[in-house]
């Protein structure tokens, strides 16, 4: 996507609201990736969209960017909105950020778009500050990959772990079995089962992959 107008298109098809995402977010950030932020830190969400991350963060910075304008209006109390393209985050200071987060968007992404990306969050990052993402892991999904229009590049957890360490990032944790590809499902949501999940070493249905690495 590279204009507000793709932006609008897409949400008004591939990403309508889902009261499905409120749970699944707020139990993934209570019960997961709280561990990797201190109250006092600064968090960026990529692509935030619906904010359903940004919004469940306990930090005393949170900035949410997307090209979407809606987001202004999808931001909680407290969360900064940037409409911007994540590729261009020259309105963030050098140094200030101690995570970047960004949950499927790198496929939406070319391959130079990706480094510009990785450029600029490695700017804005403090030393040691971490990357984390949560991608579709091609070698899991590869028959509904291409089900969103929008998807430009391919990624596995191999392929994006060498292409962050080709990149000076050091990785500090690959999960490539994380999170089942969509809640776009008949099966149920609840806090219960996720928690359940993510405890669980084995993951039926999994498409998603987790990464976090440090600049």
């Amino acid at each position: 996507m590279t204009s507000h107008e793709d932006a609008e298109a897409y949400f008004a098809t591939r990403l309508t609201y889902d009261k499905k995402r409120d749970v699944l977010w707020q139990t993934l950030t209570r019960e997961f990736f709280s561990q990797y932020i201190d109250p006092g830190d600064t968090v960026v969400e990529l692509g935030a969209g619906w904010c359903d991350f940004i919004n469940n963060v306990d930090a005393k910075r949170r900035i949410a960017v997307d090209l979407w304008p809606g987001i202004s209006e999808r931001v909680g109390p407290g969360v900064e909105a940037m409409v911007s393209s994540a590729t261009d985050l020259s309105g963030i200071e050098t140094n200030t950020v101690n995570v970047v987060f960004a949950s499927n968007l790198l496929e939406h992404l070319t391959h130079e778009q990706i480094d510009e990306l990785l450029d600029h969050a490695r700017r804005i990052l403090v030393p040691g500050g971490r990357l984390i993402l949560v991608q579709p892991n091609y070698r899991l999904c590869a028959k509904n990959y291409f089900d969103d229009f929008t998807h430009v590049s391919v990624w596995s957890d191999i392929g994006m772990s060498t292409f962050l360490e080709s990149r000076g990032w050091q990785l500090e944790q690959v999960q490539g079995r994380f999170l089942p590809l969509t809640v776009k499902s008949r099966l149920p949501v609840s806090s219960k089962l996720i928690s359940a999940y993510l405890r669980s070493p084995i993951k039926p249905l999994a498409g998603q992959m987790l990464l976090i690495a440090k600049a």
